[in-house]
């Protein structure tokens, strides 16, 4: 069984950037699938970018295009966010699954992962 661990959040002023990160620890395929996602409050969570660890292709959103980057190093997936806005705020959580379908080259969606970290808070300020 896979765990994750998601850290690095915190409250920043609109146009900041912060970097979070996700532990992966346990067992998980080499041909896994590890997604960010987010939630703003009262709306629905969110697939942002995945990283496919067969061979390290990413997928993202093209809402973050430009502004968010996923990537890896060693048993941590890092989401890196610069030119953050105030709708950025809210819970960001990253998932893993070994089954999702095309090897992670889409938008990551919720129902696809059985695996989730406990979240990390971002607050962008205006």
């Amino acid at each position: 069984q896979v765990q994750l661990a998601e850290s690095g959040g915190g409250s920043v002023e609109t146009g900041g950037s912060l970097r979070l990160s996700c532990a992966v620890s346990g067992y998980i395929s080499r041909s896994a699938c590890i997604a960010w996602f987010h939630q703003a409050p009262g709306k629905e969570r969110e697939g942002l970018l995945g990283i496919y660890t067969g061979d390290g292709s990413t997928y993202h959103n093209p809402s973050v295009a430009g502004r968010f980057i996923i990537s890896e190093g060693g048993d941590i997936v890092y989401l890196q966010m610069n030119g953050l806005k105030p709708e950025d705020s809210g819970m960001y959580y990253c998932a893993a699954d070994s089954s999702v379908p095309l090897g992670c080259r889409h938008v990551p969606h919720p129902i696809e992962f059985r695996n989730w970290g406990q979240g990390t808070q971002v607050t962008v300020s205006s």
